[in-house]
């Protein structure tokens, strides 16, 4: 446990996009400060250091492992480096916060788990960053359902449409072999809120998908992007209920990004996003009994990418780090995510239904 008035001492590895919105939200949290901070790229640093000038710049993350008097690391670089950083960090008495996905596939996952048993220190929290699930109307509906106000949970359906993949510091994430593919880089965050609205494990995944439309005549030395831009997948859990992602990467024409629908036995509840809307609907009400909610963040909140959900995410690890509990997004959340992805992908590659327990031992 760390006493209320310790200011948390942050060094972030890895500052490019996702990296200095980390600095962003961790520079307006009283109780912390940004220290230092690694990047091999030097644009990135450069703007990192243009964010947090009091902070100290490293080239070799090891290297301020190694100097810096550090609380917690934040691990915010390209996926495929997720693993390797990770097994150096874990070795320190430092709490991690590690950016999704885990990993870029369930045999990395399970490595960093074993890892982290192995290094296990008293008090250590390591939170893996699924931070959708701190979006305002995905929280307000998470509410709801455990509240009961749905009945029992069976059906989950989650659609996001959207905008091309961003471009990153050396095209890292045009191909799958560094991100794990579309359904475990983008889409483990769905598949996290999905498990954790069925409240139950994922047993079996099929999924149709493709790249259709983006990236299709991108090279990059020599290689051709293979990055999937559209699917749909199927989830069934060991509870009963399905669940199903619709994602498009092609339309931006959207007036929502995120859309979550959860149908029980007694009720609908419905989350959108960016609209922040969620809207419960009952079976007995009927269409003109739909109640209809504007849901916003606490104030002080700084919005950032995702509405907020990076700052909230980052408040409940420090609040986790000070009375001494476990991650509220543990390792084993992230492995579930990937899995979940990862399966999708074989199943749109075989053309069958893979079942959970075939790559997951």
């Amino acid at each position: 446990m760390t006493s209320q008035d310790h200011v948390l001492r942050y060094g972030v590895i890895g500052v490019g996009m996702m990296g200095c919105e980390h600095i962003r939200n961790l520079q307006a949290i009283k109780g912390c400060a940004v220290v230092a901070f690694a990047d091999t790229h030097e644009t990135s640093r450069k703007n990192a250091k243009d964010l947090v000038a009091e902070a100290k710049s490293y080239v070799d993350y090891r290297e301020m492992l190694a100097d810096e008097q550090l609380d917690v690391v934040v691990i915010a670089t390209p996926n495929q480096t997720h693993s390797a950083i990770f097994e150096d960090v874990i070795k320190f008495d430092l709490h991690v916060l590690i950016e999704k996905p885990l990993g870029i596939n369930i045999a990395e996952c399970q490595k960093m788990i074993a890892s982290e048993a192995q290094h296990q220190r008293p008090g250590r929290v390591v939170w893996v960053g699924l931070e959708y699930r701190f979006m305002a109307p995905t929280s307000r509906l998470i509410e709801e359902v455990e509240s009961g106000a749905c009945g029992a949970v069976k059906m989950i359906a989650i659609r996001e449409h959207r905008f091309p993949f961003l471009e990153k510091v050396d095209n890292w994430n045009r191909f799958s072999k560094n991100t794990g593919g579309t359904l475990v880089e983008k889409c483990c965050h769905f598949f996290d809120v999905m498990s954790l609205i069925a409240n139950s494990q994922p047993v079996s995944v099929y999924a149709s998908g493709g790249q259709d439309v983006n990236h299709l005549d991108e090279i990059y030395d020599g290689l051709r992007s293979d990055i999937l831009d559209n699917a749909y997948v199927v989830v069934n859990f060991a509870n009963g209920v399905r669940g199903t992602l619709d994602l498009s990467m092609f339309a931006e024409g959207s007036q929502n990004e995120q859309e979550i629908c959860v149908v029980g036995d007694k009720a609908k509840i419905e989350a959108m996003m960016p609209d922040s809307v969620v809207r419960i609907g009952t079976r007995k009400g009927g269409r003109d009994g739909v109640v209809e909610i504007q849901v916003t963040q606490p104030d002080g909140v700084v919005p950032g990418f995702h509405g907020g959900a990076s700052f909230l995410e980052h408040c409940a690890m420090q609040d986790a780090i000070r009375k001494g509990q476990k991650a509220g997004v543990s390792l084993k959340d992230g492995l579930i995510s990937v899995a979940v992805g990862q399966a999708a992908h074989i199943s749109i590659a075989e053309k069958r239904i893979v079942d959970l327990s075939e790559i997951l031992s």
